[in-house]
């Protein structure tokens, strides 16, 4: 596929950030890059993109900013913070794309903020799939903001995403991933608990995917996540301590509105747990370690 070349910058080049900015490189865009970790800029910068001693310079060579960053105190500072993308010169076309995972009413200040500030619009775009599907330009996004400004990102969305939903307002995006990252954390302990019991019963745990494709028990979690627990493969493509945060929000959110959310409080205790034994950094499928210990290795 082809696309129109943007000119794209991309502040915080994490797991995520640095998925993202590979594949707009790779779709020929200009990427401009930005993080506080000048090793992952270079990385990025080896292959192509540009590397901005700021975000203001990065959001100054662009026309669209895409931030790509784990808090939304975070996501403040890149924005309104010293040599933020507010600083740059003002430039009503460009658009921030908020790529993180923030808490929906934080996502709504911003956007009102930089919009009184610069006249810059805001969409808040969550993302599923992970750093495995960015690659592969195959992303789930779900869209908070304006239509027209939702209809403004494809021209970048179309390159990382294979499915791009407008689902209202803004904050509406970020509320969306808060479902998204629920049934995620719960079907990740489930994976994880099938294949602690096919390992316990002498079954092989790497075969549950195929023996239940097509059934009602198979989904994209199984698929992905099941080898790589069985392998007790560790290598990142998520981070735990980041899903722990999207939960709380779950939960502030539940509590907010006197919701009753029995699994979310379970899920979200589990990874408590986890990342109180050290393992907020590792990958996902690390959850295996309750199962077989917590020590690091």
């Amino acid at each position: 596929m082809t696309f129109n070349r943007q000119r794209i910058a991309v502040i915080g080049v994490g797991i995520m950030g640095s998925a993202i900015a590979r594949r707009l490189l790779e779709c020929g865009h200009a990427v401009s890059v930005f993080d506080l970790d000048e090793a992952k800029v270079q990385a990025l910068q080896a292959q192509g993109a540009h590397a901005a001693p700021t975000a203001a310079d990065a959001a100054a060579a662009s026309d669209f900013v895409i931030t790509s960053l784990n808090a939304a105190a975070v996501v403040e500072r890149a924005l309104f913070g010293e040599n933020g993308v507010a600083d740059a010169p003002a430039d009503a076309q460009r658009l921030v794309i908020d790529m993180s995972s923030i808490d929906p009413p934080s996502t709504r200040r911003l956007a009102q903020t930089l919009r009184e500030r610069t006249g810059m619009g805001f969409v808040d775009a969550p993302l599923s799939g992970g750093a495995p599907k960015a690659l592969l330009g195959q992303l789930t996004v779900m869209a908070g903001g304006s239509a027209g400004d939702v209809t403004r990102a494809r021209a970048v969305m179309d390159s990382l995403c294979a499915n791009y939903t407008h689902m209202g307002e803004s904050g509406a995006g970020q509320t969306t991933k808060l479902v998204n990252q629920l049934l995620c954390a719960i079907g990740f302990q489930a994976v994880a608990e099938a294949v602690r019991i096919a390992e316990a019963g002498g079954v092989d745990a790497s075969k549950l995917p195929a023996a239940l494709a097509g059934g009602r028990a198979d989904s994209q979690i199984l698929r992905e996540f099941g080898p790589k627990m069985a392998a007790r493969d560790y290598t990142p493509t998520g981070r735990i301590d980041n899903m722990l945060k999207d939960l709380e929000a779950v939960q502030g959110f539940s509590q907010g509105q006197r919701l009753p959310l029995p699994l979310a409080g379970t899920v979200s205790e589990l990874h408590r747990t986890f990342v109180a034994a050290g393992l907020g950094p590792e990958d996902t499928a690390a959850m295996m370690r309750q199962f077989d210990g917590y020590a690091r290795g």
